[in-house]
């Protein structure tokens, strides 16, 4: 007996994987079509099914069943966007009808189960925390350099409506992503070792610094800062946060016991980045020296590290 099962281990370790079709039906749910003989060995009359092969079918449809959940936002209008929750497959409902099924006459087509993903962020938290500002900041900047505008303006994008909750810390890097011409940013001056140079993401140094003096304002734990190996003329001196992909980082930590709101819009010539929470929120602002006014004829960001601010 024991050789029998043994023998019945080594065919189905030596069956081969028959992918199955997962598949848009006529409804708008996810359907599974599955060729049963791909799942089961007749031994004795006594249909078993594979389970490695069940597993390998259930990560290719929980791929395919995936939806990504969308926080709730505010538009360019100032209107609450609301949620939209996601969807990932139940693995465990899917076994039973995988099983229900397969024990069946008839072809196994039936609908995939799957289960809500909610957003952190839905529309309720959304209008607790938009209307108390507690930390701003206005940078200012040449608009005539359009590929450090648009730059300005694809990582202003990333950072807004972007929400810490309590406890969180936030990554300037991994929240704006890799900057890349594959993602629309552009060749800009930036200041490597201390000179000058042309790099991709120029500009968006200006972002992390007008986040981090907004972030300073509000009173939130700065985590790591770095500045730039020269001065730069859109912040006061000792006030920048350079920043760059696989190097340094901006970053901050919310130590309070309410979420905070991050809203940030680039506009031709300044930049404006302003920290909102709850009214119930018990925050320590600081000061914080504002930005001059004065346009130069070029900023320059940088992405080099001169020295490490605490």
């Amino acid at each position: 007996m024991m050789q029998g099962w043994i023998a019945i281990c080594m065919l189905l370790l030596q069956q081969t994987f028959a992918p199955d079709q997962a598949m848009k039906g006529e409804k708008t749910e996810l359907q599974a079509n599955i060729q049963r003989e791909a799942y089961m060995l007749d031994y004795v009359n006594l249909p078993i099914i594979d389970t490695e092969q069940l597993n390998r079918l259930m990560t290719e449809i929980e791929k395919k069943s995936y939806r990504k959940p969308v926080n709730a936002t505010i538009n360019d209008s100032g209107s609450i966007v609301k949620e939209v929750p996601g969807a990932r497959l139940n693995r465990k409902a899917f076994v039973e009808r995988f099983y229900e099924h397969f024990y069946r006459s008839g072809p196994m087509t039936f609908e995939v189960p799957v289960t809500p993903v909610y957003p952190k962020v839905d529309s309720e938290l959304m209008a607790s925390i938009r209307a108390h500002p507690i930390g701003y900041y206005v940078t200012y900047f040449n608009s005539n350099n359009k590929h450090r505008y648009t730059n300005i303006k694809l990582a202003t994008q990333a950072i807004n409506n972007h929400v810490v909750l309590p406890g969180e810390t936030f990554s300037f890097n991994g929240v704006v992503g890799v900057r890349t011409r594959s993602r629309g940013y552009m060749p800009a001056k930036v200041i490597v070792r201390g000179e000058f140079s042309e790099g991709i993401g120029g500009g968006i140094c200006q972002i992390s610094s007008t986040l981090f003096n907004a972030a300073d304002r509000a009173g939130l734990t700065i985590l790591e800062r770095y500045s730039h190996s020269r001065s730069v003329p859109y912040v006061p001196a000792g006030r920048d946060a350079t920043v760059n992909w696989g190097g340094p980082d901006f970053s901050f930590k919310n130590d309070y016991n309410q979420p905070i709101l991050i809203r940030a819009q680039a506009l031709p010539g300044r930049i404006y980045v302003t920290i909102y929470s709850s009214e119930n929120i018990q925050h320590k602002p600081r000061h914080v020296p504002g930005a001059s006014k004065l346009l130069p004829e070029e900023i320059s960001a940088g992405t080099d590290v001169g020295k490490s601010v605490p």
